[in-house]
């Protein structure tokens, strides 16, 4: 199989002639906005590996620590500003009609640096979403506070520079959370009953919002794919990693941006590999559509 071209002026005369274009995003288009990945090496949260914590059955044992866990990441997001990869991402999907995002992200950087309602599709749900864990229908959108309750106080606190928060430390032993003090649906309560919220993502286990798989499907098949962009994911996991190949038997050239050299596995030589950050190959990328990209200057919705 031949090798993935690494041309950056050729790819951007096929980006600019592209009509339908999809996208596949992954935690690597936020590592440049200062949040990890939870994978690899970095995938430890305290002792605990992140993906253990992201399951309905860690909720039912320990929904205090699944809260903390969830309230740090909140945290963090709250604090970040969208990166030049957002930015360039948003743009495109301004300026080319027949363009869908996808992305695996739960931080809502993407929305934030205004990204089209109509061209986005967050696919593992969003941090800042706080919903009933017994499905009765309540949902709190964008919720920015911060702390979520007094409970989760230490998951909002800000340390200097190399000075570890206690909250991450596996040595410091964490205050057991009981359920009662963490946040309750009100729509429940109304009705005489009880119910924890929970944070708006998808965990494992569970399936994707009502629809929204049929509704990709529907976009993909509609007719042929131009380019499908793979930003900052081994896409690994499903349905995200069927998407590649998908697009591909719909005639899509595969771009990849990835410093993992071994994202460009599966790739041949009609493809395309860019090895690097999001931040730094978006805006370059897709210069020729969006210009010379323009950076606002905004603020993190909180204050450290």
């Amino acid at each position: 199989m031949s090798s993935p071209k690494t041309d950056v002026d050729e790819f951007r005369k096929i980006l600019n002639g592209a009509n339908r274009i999809l996208a596949l995003c992954g935690a690597g288009l936020s590592v440049a906005s200062g949040l990890p990945t939870f994978r690899g090496a970095g995938g430890l949260w305290r002792e605990f590996e992140s993906t253990s914590l992201a399951t309905p059955e860690a909720f039912e044992d320990d929904p205090g620590l699944v809260w903390l866990f969830y309230a740090w990441r909140r945290h963090l997001a709250l604090k970040a500003k969208p990166n030049a990869g957002h930015y360039a991402l948003a743009e495109l999907a301004k300026k080319k009609e027949n363009f869908l995002c996808l992305t695996q992200n739960v931080d809502g950087l993407s929305p934030r640096a205004g990204h089209p309602e109509s061209a986005i599709r967050m696919l593992h749900g969003n941090l800042l979403d706080i919903t009933c864990y017994n499905k009765c229908g309540y949902a709190e959108r964008n919720a920015t506070r911060d702390p979520v309750c007094p409970s989760l106080a230490a998951a909002a606190e800000d340390y200097p520079p190399g000075q570890l928060s206690p909250l991450l430390d596996p040595s410091v032993d964490l205050a057991t959370i009981k359920p009662e003090d963490l946040p309750q649906c009100p729509d429940c309560k109304r009705r005489g009953k009880t119910s924890l919220l929970r944070p708006g993502v998808v965990w494992f286990g569970e399936s994707l919002p009502d629809g929204m798989l049929l509704e990709v499907d529907n976009w993909l098949y509609k007719d042929p794919v131009d380019v499908m962009l793979v930003i900052g994911t081994s896409a690994a996991v499903y349905p995200a990693a069927g998407y590649t190949n998908k697009a591909k038997r719909r005639g899509a050239v595969v771009a990849v941006i990835n410093p993992d050299p071994q994202a460009k596995s599966g790739l041949d030589g009609k493809d395309f590999f860019f090895q690097g950050g999001a931040d730094e190959f978006l805006p370059k990328l897709f210069e020729d559509v969006i210009g010379k990209l323009k950076i606002p200057d905004t603020a993190p919705l909180t204050e450290a």
